[in-house]
């Protein structure tokens, strides 16, 4: 019988705390030590967890095999390359960094301590996404011709105000990079990466508490000939209102729906017919705010069955790269 995985983490923050969660469940791993700035988090943790302040201190005195990073967006390069340079397999939350740059420096890190990046893209697993994702692995949908890709969210002030880091430009990166770096991701996911980009950017609501864009649209041609047509938003009134992804295609139209890609909104396939899906209650809820669908569980499990079983890793680092790489690309094809 094989050891539990060992799991260090820092940054126990809304997102740590949803890694330390599902560790704690899953029968195959172990939280042994947290890192966090804040000392009065160690009060939330339990007896057997060790707590440390610096990352480096954690690093020497921890026996670990994973080190999960959860820290603000421009700490992830960082906060990784220190994690594998003293031997462990990290897990980097979303975006994986700030810049294909930072990105490539992770990437060389993991290749000389011989170690794995696991990116974290969770809506991969989100059941819409996984039948979507089997229709076109078997060239049911045959040529896409267009992808409509909606993402309309609520930002309020408290959700800036309740972070130091959030809505600064060179801490967070922009809407792109931390609300929807996920939507990018399923578009590279499903439709595969984009060759042409243009697109405009605009701050309505949110002048006054951040530094860069609260809504944005593009229109981009993808690699396989296919018209992207990508927008977002922060400012949608009060609340969440939409996450889809709709797909015209040669042999079919279906959409991906609800507020967090949870649904299967509607479909007229040729050849196919999906079953009926529709997920609820599955959000990451924070509170004041609520994030894409909660499959952290799924997320720990890969770990679990790529370094015990030797399967395949759901998003790789360079996957991760590619979605920093097209979310560079849109921002410089866009104005604000």
């Amino acid at each position: 019988m094989k050891q539990p995985i060992r799991f260090a983490l820092i940054g126990y923050g809304n997102i740590g705390r949803r890694h330390a969660e599902h560790i704690h469940n899953n029968p195959d791993t172990v939280l042994v030590a947290v890192c966090d700035v804040r000392a009065e988090v160690k009060e939330l943790l339990n007896d057997d967890i060790s707590f440390y302040t610096t990352l480096e201190e954690m690093l020497a005195n921890t026996q670990a095999d994973v080190l999960c990073v959860c820290t603000p967006n421009y700490l992830h390069e960082p906060h990784t390359i220190a994690g594998l340079k003293a031997g462990l397999h990290t897990v980097v939350e979303k975006p994986m960094a700030l810049s294909v740059a930072e990105c490539d420096r992770m990437i060389a890190a993991s290749k000389e301590a011989d170690r794995i990046i696991f990116a974290v893209k969770q809506n991969r697993y989100n059941p819409p996404v996984q039948a979507v994702k089997q229709l076109l692995n078997r060239k049911e949908l045959g040529n896409v011709y267009m992808v409509q890709v909606n993402c309309f969210w609520n930002r309020g002030d408290a959700y800036y105000s309740n972070s130091d880091w959030r809505g600064r430009k060179a801490k967070d990166g922009g809407c792109l990079f931390t609300q929807f770096s996920h939507f990018v991701d399923i578009l590279f996911y499903l439709n595969g990466t984009i060759a042409e980009a243009k697109g405009t950017l605009h701050n309505y609501a949110h002048q006054h508490n951040t530094e860069f864009e609260d809504t944005g649209s593009f229109i981009m041609k993808a690699d396989n000939g296919s018209i992207v047509n990508f927008n977002f938003t922060t400012c949608s009134f009060e609340k969440n209102m939409e996450g889809a992804f709709t797909f015209f295609a040669e042999k079919g139209t279906v959409k991906i729906g609800g507020q967090y890609l949870n649904t299967i909104e509607y479909q007229c396939l040729e050849n196919a017919t999906l079953p009926e899906i529709n997920i609820t209650a599955k959000a990451n809820d924070y509170g004041l705010y609520q994030g894409s669908m909660s499959n952290h569980d799924k997320l720990i499990q890969n770990v679990v069955n790529v370094l015990h079983h030797n399967e395949a890793i759901m998003t790789s680092a360079e996957e991760g790269r590619e979605v920093v790489r097209m979310i560079e690309q849109m921002y410089a094809s866009a104005a604000l």
